[in-house]
């Protein structure tokens, strides 16, 4: 059983490759055209036009480095973003919030630091510089120290219900440490 459309197309569009007319179909991302006379031609696209990211306003006296023109404050599918006016001729963007540096060496490559950082879903979660070269991430904050036990460089802090703990940041070991944060908060 197909689903109806809750609106009216007044117009019958044909398909570019074969001819046939376009209908909507629906799909795990929403409604797109297909040609009708699948499978025989493959032909597809979306039902409204993405743009890679809406200009939401324009900075006046900032100016792209790599072509020259205006810079543009962009709203994209993970947040805010500053970009090129000129795209997709050019390609220029900037983060907003730059990932803060911890200046804690990451353990596993050695060679970069920990940067904090924001997922797409808005949790916040600390990874290596080097990213993708080294693919070390955390999802508790880092602090910098040593395991009693496996002698690993790294611990992680943790809130429990008894406070604030350090643990072991290697997977393998993962013990609870004892620490200035567990004895401070003991009467």
């Amino acid at each position: 059983m197909s689903k109806r459309v809750p609106f009216a197309i007044k117009e019958t569009e044909h398909c570019p490759e074969c001819g046939a007319d376009l209908v909507i179909r629906n799909g795990v991302h929403g409604p797109f055209y297909a040609c009708s006379s699948y499978p025989s031609c493959h032909y597809l696209r979306p039902l409204k036009a993405q743009a890679e990211g809406h200009i939401v306003k324009e900075l006046d006296g900032q100016i792209c480095p790599k072509c020259g023109f205006t810079l543009v404050l962009r709203q994209g599918r993970y947040g805010m973003f500053i970009g090129c006016s000129h795209y997709p001729e050019c390609g220029h963007t900037e983060l907003i919030d730059k990932p803060d540096d911890t200046s804690i060496h990451c353990p596993q490559c050695q060679k970069g630091k920990l940067l904090q950082r924001k997922s797409r879903f808005g949790k916040t979660f600390h990874s290596c510089s080097r990213y993708p070269a080294c693919q070390f991430a955390l999802n508790n904050k880092p602090i910098s120290g040593e395991c009693t036990f496996c002698h690993y460089p790294l611990l992680v802090e943790k809130r429990t219900s008894r406070g604030t703990k350090l643990f072991c940041a290697n997977k393998l070991c993962s013990k609870q440490q004892v620490n200035e944060i567990e004895t401070s908060n003991e009467p």
